[in-house]
């Protein structure tokens, strides 16, 4: 594809984004499928463009916003949070407003550059006369402008100002600026099959350069992003994509070989596998999740990592009868549990456009509702772990000091006298007490731990907390 026809095909997909309210990566991946007569190379430089422009959205919309005003002498408008849920005809025009914005702002190009895209089969359509007058009113100007709001130029929801204050403080602007940055490619290292060590040998002999992760003795981290599907030793299920964040969730459960063990919100499996090589095969584990689609997923993941231990369970609402069985017989509960993923912005950066108030009001009563469940399902003496990729207090602190305040059977472990327990090796972060996870202190997804053990003496749990 020309460069031209590249851009257009960016246009097209950013606005196939903006008009659903699916994950962008699920929306890339069907419109990719339609076009199937676009490359591997280009695939990856349309996605790349578009996933770059969703990373300085907001502030491409206030400059495409600015600059209408000032050249077409218009009363600017409120900078308002970026809409997700416009009109195919509408969310191709704002991807083209967005598209021109970036390639003046971020990439220095003229009217003559955007000219000579239109020349090209497939390219891009030529400007019009009030685009013409928008392109000089940017032309020469950075990206960022002093007149910007807060949240314009560090690119997050206005509405969550407050709250992202309250959790960093002074560190605030740094932390949301680091969200903002493409994350690296961690895998897991299959423990079942290989050792760290043998796993960097293997990828090294196909010509992928790994290194060890600061902070999860399991994890590999690779200079640049690449496709793993053709690699032998991610076939052979050697390693596994996941976060080094996700690793330290699934290391802090120290699930034993022998353990019976629940992982209550499994989804695709991640965690499971995880788990699953800590208990060496041995033992019982039960993967739970509402969604059957995750769960056949999952199915896949595990066949190749050579996983024999799971017993796989769709939630329904055929599912009280087990439960109630179930009560009480888990040595260890996983609940990683449904929330905003503000932790995981700089994966997903629509994902930050298309939350609410009301969803994350929504998610704090569903884990509310989780934690209650997952907890009846502990033994005496047992452990619930519960995490969160998010950054927000409402899903973190909030809910876990509520959940102790009407669940006094339980208590809190430090996470670093799980962790020197379970690795036989020092805590290696500062905080002792739970686990919170940043892209700008630790170099991973966002993610909030605690380590909850129900008391020896059997604790009775109420059905209404």
């Amino acid at each position: 594809m020309t460069p031209g026809a590249r851009i257009q095909a960016a246009i097209e997909l950013l606005a196939a984004i903006q008009a659903s309210p699916q994950p962008a990566d699920g929306v890339a991946s069907t419109y990719f499928r339609t076009h199937r007569y676009i490359g591997a190379k280009d695939r990856k430089a349309i996605g790349d463009r578009v996933w770059r422009l969703l990373r300085r959205r907001a502030r491409l919309g206030w400059w495409a916003s600015h600059a209408a005003a000032r050249a077409l002498d218009r009363r600017p408008g409120h900078a308002a949070q970026p809409s997700t849920s416009t009109s195919p005809g509408a969310a191709l025009d704002e991807a083209r407003r967005l598209m021109l914005a970036d390639l003046v702002l971020a990439q220095g190009m003229t009217q003559d550059g955007l000219d000579g895209l239109r020349e090209e089969p497939y390219g891009v359509p030529g400007l019009t006369q009030d685009e013409r007058r928008i392109v000089a009113a940017m032309t020469g100007q950075p990206l960022e402008h002093s007149a910007m709001p807060r949240w314009v130029r560090h690119e997050y929801p206005e509405w969550l100002e407050a709250t992202l204050t309250r959790r960093f403080g002074a560190a605030m602007a740094d932390e949301v600026a680091a969200l903002n940055i493409e994350a690296p490619l961690d895998l897991r290292v299959n423990t079942l099959k290989v050792t760290r060590d043998v796993a960097i040998t293997r990828l090294a002999a196909e010509g992928i350069a790994a290194s060890v992760t600061p902070w999860s003795p399991l994890g590999l981290r690779l200079g640049v992003r690449i496709g793993l599907g053709s690699s032998p030793a991610f076939r052979d299920g050697l390693v596994e994509v996941q976060d080094e964040g996700s690793q330290m969730v699934a290391l802090l459960a120290d699930a034993r070989p022998g353990q019976a063990v629940l992982d209550y919100c499994a989804g695709a499996g991640g965690k499971t596998l995880a788990l699953a090589a800590a208990m060496a095969n041995k033992g019982r584990l039960v993967a739970c999740d509402v969604s059957e689609g995750r769960m056949e997923r999952s199915a896949v993941r595990l066949k190749r990592a050579g996983v024999h231990n799971v017993t796989r369970r769709v939630l329904d609402d055929t599912s009280g009868k087990w439960l109630k069985r179930a009560q009480g017989s888990y040595d260890r509960v996983l609940v990683d549990a449904p929330c905003s993923g503000t932790g995981t912005w700089r994966r997903n950066p629509d994902a930050k456009w298309r939350l609410s108030p009301d969803d994350v009001a929504e998610l704090v009563a569903l884990q509310r509702r989780i934690l209650d469940t997952a907890a009846r399902l502990v033994r005496p003496g047992g452990r619930l772990i519960y995490a969160t990729c998010s950054l927000l207090p409402d899903e973190n602190e909030d809910q876990i000091s509520r959940f102790l305040a009407d669940t006094p059977a339980f208590h809190g472990l430090p996470v670093a006298t799980v962790w020197q327990a379970a690795m036989g090796t020092p805590w290696p972060l500062g905080e002792a007490e739970a686990l919170r996870l940043t892209p700008a202190s630790t170099g991973t997804d966002g993610y909030f731990v605690v380590v909850l053990e129900r008391d020896t003496g059997g604790g009775q749990i109420s059905e209404d907390s």
